[in-house]
C-alpha cells in the first residue's frame, strides 16, 4: 500500500472515482485497502482537508464535470462511488426528497429510457430542493461512460445515502440487473442493504442505505457480515442522574463483539503517538466517564434532548456535533459546566484516523458529512475483492501518514489550478479577511 502524497504522478493508477467526495471518508477507506482514488468535491473547505491529506481531488461541481470535463477523469478509473448530499432526504432536513421519492423514481426510468435530459433537469429543479436531483448523478455518470467512445462501463458501483433513499437504490439495482435502454445491454450483479454503523465497529449509531453493483464474472454480491452487535436504541428512558447505568453484555453473541463505545474509541486514540485527542479532562479516577446531551430533541419534542453515556456509542455524528454538550459528571450537569468534542475527537467517532489533517473552515460540517471510513472499508472490501478488511488493515487505519507540504501544494494545483474552473465564487475572499491578512 502506497502512502498518499508519495506518488510523483498523482493520478497514475487511480481506480476509484468518488463523487461528492467530502473530506474523504471513502477515499481514506480505499487507501487503507490499497486502492487509489480521486474525488470530485465542490466545497472549498473539504478540498483543503483533502489536499492536506494527500488525496487527489478536483474542485468542481459533479454535474459540470460530467457535462463539460468528463475527459479529465483518468481512463484507469473503473469504480464509481459516492454519497450524494442527503439533506433533502434526511429526517433532519425539510423532507422535500422524501416527499418526492416516487417522482424521482420516474426520473430514473426516464433517464434510462432516453428522454430529453434538458426537460428532466427543468422538472427536477422545480421539486423545491435542487439537491434532490443529485441522487441521479451516479446513474448519469454510468450512462456517460457507456455512451462515450473510448470509455468502458464501470466494473464496480458503490453508493451510500440515508435510509430514506433505499427505495431508490432498489430501483437502481433492478435497472442495473436488466441492462435495458441507454444501458445498452450492460448488466450488473446488484444488491442494496441498510447497514448500521455500530455493527461494523464504528463508535456511533448511524444507519446508511448502501448499493453495491459489479459486472458479471466475480460472483454474486454477497451481504456484508456484521462484526459487532447492534446497539439497542429502545432500552427505555432515563435522565442524566442515571449516568452510572451501563448496558449489559448478556445478549452478546460469542461470534460478534459488543459495539464500540465513545470512551473506548477516544481512549484508544488518545494513547497513540502525538495524538491530538486528549480526554484527560473527562477522566475521573483514571477512567473516562462522561455523558453527552444532544443538540437535537427526541421523541418529537425539541426540548427533550437525547442523552448518551460514554460507555455507549455516540449519536449520529452530524455537522452540528460541536453543539452537543459533554458533561463530565452529574455535578457538572447541575452546574451547567459542559465541554465540547474537539474536531479530532469528532473525527475519531466517525473512525477517521486520530491525526487526520482537518483543514479549512466548517470542519464540524465536514466531519458530519463524511462516510465513516471503517464502514467504507467493509463496503469497499466486499465490493472490490469480496472480503472484509483484515485486522491488520483496520489497525493501520487509526493513523494517517504524514503528507509533505509540497504534495498538498501540488494537489491544490491539480484540483484548483488557476481557480477558473472551480465552482463560481468558491474562492472569494471577504473584505474582512483581506483586511486582517498579515
Amino acid at each position: 500500500m502506497s502512502s498518499p502524497g508519495t506518488q510523483v504522478h498523482h493520478l497514475d493508477g487511480v481506480r476509484i472515482l468518488d463523487l461528492f467526495a467530502g473530506p474523504g471518508g471513502l477515499d481514506v477507506a480505499a487507501h487503507f485497502l490499497g486502492f487509489k482514488s480521486i474525488g470530485i468535491e465542490w466545497d472549498r473547505n473539504a478540498c483543503e482537508t483533502r489536499y492536506a491529506a494527500g488525496l487527489p481531488t478536483i474542485h468542481a461541481d459533479v454535474s459540470v464535470m460530467r457535462e463539460k470535463r468528463f475527459d479529465e477523469i483518468p481512463k484507469s478509473v473503473d469504480v464509481l462511488a459516492g454519497g450524494p448530499p442527503c439533506q433533502s432526504f434526511s429526517v433532519a432536513g425539510n423532507g422535500a426528497g422524501r416527499r418526492a421519492l416516487d417522482m424521482v423514481e420516474t426520473f430514473i426510468h426516464r433517464l434510462v429510457d432516453g428522454e430529453d435530459e434538458a426537460q428532466i433537469d427543468e422538472e427536477l429543479h422545480a421539486l423545491g430542493d435542487p439537491r434532490t436531483a443529485l441522487v441521479l448523478e451516479p446513474l448519469r455518470w454510468l450512462l456517460k461512460a457507456i455512451e462515450t467512445e473510448g470509455r468502458e462501463p464501470y466494473k464496480v458501483i458503490v453508493l451510500e445515502q440515508v435510509p430514506a433513499v433505499l427505495p431508490l437504490w432498489e430501483v437502481y439495482a433492478k435497472l442495473l440487473r436488466g441492462g435495458e435502454g441507454r444501458l445498452k445491454g450492460v448488466k450488473y450483479e446488484a444488491e442494496c442493504w441498510e447497514l448500521k454503523t455500530e455493527q461494523f465497529g464504528v463508535p456511533q449509531t448511524r444507519t446508511r442505505a448502501v448499493l453495491v453493483a459489479r459486472l458479471p464474472g466475480h460472483g454474486a454480491v454477497e451481504p456484508l457480515e456484521a462484526t459487532h452487535m447492534p446497539f439497542d436504541l429502545h432500552r427505555g428512558r432515563r435522565n442524566a442522574a442515571q449516568a452510572d447505568m451501563l448496558p449489559t453484555d448478556s445478549a452478546i453473541s460469542e461470534a460478534k463483539q459488543r459495539w464500540l463505545s465513545m470512551a473506548e474509541a477516544l481512549d484508544a486514540a488518545s494513547e497513540l503517538e502525538d495524538s491530538p485527542v486528549d480526554v484527560s479532562r473527562l477522566r475521573t479516577g483514571g477512567e473516562t466517564t462522561f455523558f453527552v446531551v444532544s443538540n437535537y430533541g427526541s421523541g418529537g419534542d425539541p426540548k427533550n434532548r437525547g442523552r448518551r453515556l460514554s460507555s455507549e456509542p455516540a449519536f449520529t455524528v452530524t455537522g452540528k456535533i460541536s453543539r452537543n454538550k459533554v458533561y463530565k459528571d452529574i455535578a457538572a450537569y447541575e452546574a451547567d459546566r459542559y465541554d465540547r468534542f474537539t474536531i479530532p475527537e469528532a473525527g475519531v467517532l466517525q473512525t477517521f484516523p486520530h491525526n487526520f489533517p482537518w483543514s479549512g473552515n466548517d470542519q464540524a460540517q465536514q466531519v458530519g458529512n463524511a462516510v465513516p471510513p471503517r464502514l467504507g472499508m467493509h463496503v469497499l472490501g466486499r465490493a472490490l475483492r469480496g472480503n472484509a478488511p483484515t485486522d491488520e488493515e483496520l489497525a493501520a487505519a487509526t493513523t494517517w501518514p504524514s503528507v509533505p507540504r509540497t504534495t498538498t501544494d501540488e494537489l491544490r494545483r491539480l484540483g484548483c489550478g488557476d481557480q477558473s474552473q472551480c465552482p463560481p465564487e468558491s474562492h472569494k475572499v471577504t473584505r474582512s479577511r483581506q483586511e486582517s491578512a498579515p
